[in-house]
């Protein structure tokens, strides 16, 4: 039912999910304010101490970069790691200043970080840049529409993928293997959680049941929407995606919920505590961050190296070669909206879609198009959630 509200935008402040998210954030926030506060006069190896504190700058704008996405205006809280009683009336802060803190946060991260990685699931400088790309992409959309970040969005990606075997950073060649638990920490992950399977509270509880279908035993928490996986091009990509039918070849059609569900988020095993990393950024999110940049910050829909960027992701999408070109399948040339439909496409069921329409506001459009037996909007869209019930109850001076 909580899933249910999202998907017909009618989430109630009361909604059993929103608490997770905004409280998960603000705690993690609340320890990276601690390192930072601290670091300073911190003994020890200095290298250690510097990578640690550009982590803890890292996470505290990677949490306010889905704040201000997800809610909009909220707290700007920088000293929590001190008990104030001001905190608790505290008002929230602008958008706009929040991506001024995100931006400076990541700066100083980028500064302090180490080319390479400690391992996998940490960060590294590669890491804080291409954050930085994607938050100058979306200050250039709704609600900020500044579109002098598309040059800087361009700019940032560019340095990342020109820089990529200083960062360990590369495609991978084969779309398929980006799921297989033994590539965790694999080159094309920017960001990624990872876990261990031999406890309950260490698995992945992403993966795994969550996107089977109940006919196999699954939850039918989340899978595709009809329109989606209608209108998504045939391709290597498209098959490694969906599940289209159960061991005993019952098509889709005929599942509980008449629906596709997403293949590569069902990890090696039908429980919730698959080991296999769960991405939150990918390189090949720089792509096409780059590609869509460039042509906005170009006005050229046939700039050839945006084009080459995107056509990389097309071709490893249909089961070709990165790097040759393949006139059966490159773009000849590509507007924003074409290149966010990649997009989609590419991350289905990674987190990037929503951003995506939002930024553009294309919401509407595409909710429009929805298949008449998906869930339906209940009322007027709203590009924001709701603060928690929990929250604005206990600080009055926080208000929707």
């Amino acid at each position: 039912a909580d899933f249910r509200e999202f998907d017909q935008f009618r989430v109630a402040q009361q909604n059993g999910r929103l608490p997770f998210v905004w409280s998960g954030a603000y705690k993690s926030i609340q320890g990276a304010n601690n390192i930072i506060a601290n670091y300073e006069a911190a003994v020890g190896d200095e290298a250690v101490i510097q990578q640690i504190a550009g982590e803890a700058f890292f996470l505290r704008a990677y949490n306010y970069f889905w704040i201000v996405r997800l809610w909009g205006e909220a707290p700007l809280v920088l000293d929590t790691h001190i008990f104030d009683e001001e905190i608790l009336s505290v008002e929230s802060s602008s958008v706009s200043d929040l991506y001024d803190q995100i931006i400076a946060d990541l700066t100083m991260a980028e500064g302090l970080l180490s080319d390479t990685k400690p391992s996998p699931g940490r960060v590294n400088k590669g890491a804080a840049k291409a954050i930085l790309a994607e938050v100058y992409l979306n200050m250039a959309g709704w609600p900020l529409n500044d579109a002098s970040k598309y040059s800087l969005a361009a700019q940032t990606a560019k340095d990342v993928i020109d820089n990529a075997e200083t960062y360990g950073f590369g495609l991978m060649d084969n779309f398929a293997d980006l799921w297989m638990a033994e590539n965790g920490g694999n080159s094309e992950e920017v960001f990624a959680l990872h876990y261990w399977a031999g406890a309950w509270w260490n698995g992945n509880a992403v993966y795994g049941s969550p996107a089977r279908p109940s006919d196999e035993g699954g939850w039918d928490d989340y899978f595709s929407e009809i329109t989606f996986f209608e209108t998504f091009p045939e391709s290597v990509r498209k098959d490694v995606t969906f599940m289209t039918e159960l061991d005993d070849g019952t098509p889709w059609q005929q599942f509980a919920t008449k629906r596709p569900y997403y293949k590569k988020l069902q990890g090696p095993e039908n429980n919730w505590l698959n080991a296999i990393a769960l991405p939150l950024e990918r390189f090949a999110e720089l792509y096409l961050i780059y590609a869509e940049a460039q042509v906005m910050a170009t006005g050229d829909p046939s700039d050839p190296l945006a084009l080459e960027a995107i056509n990389k992701i097309v071709r490893r999408a249909n089961g070709l070669p990165l790097d040759v070109a393949a006139p059966s399948v490159d773009l000849t040339s590509a507007t924003q909206e074409d290149i966010v439909q990649e997009k989609a496409w590419e991350f289905a069921g990674e987190y990037s879609r929503w951003f995506d329409l939002v930024r553009l506001q294309m919401v509407e459009e595409v909710v429009a198009q929805k298949h008449p037996d998906d869930l339906q909007p209940l009322g007027e869209i709203q590009y924001y959630v709701p603060l928690p019930a929990s929250e604005t109850l206990a600080n009055p001076n926080l208000k929707n």
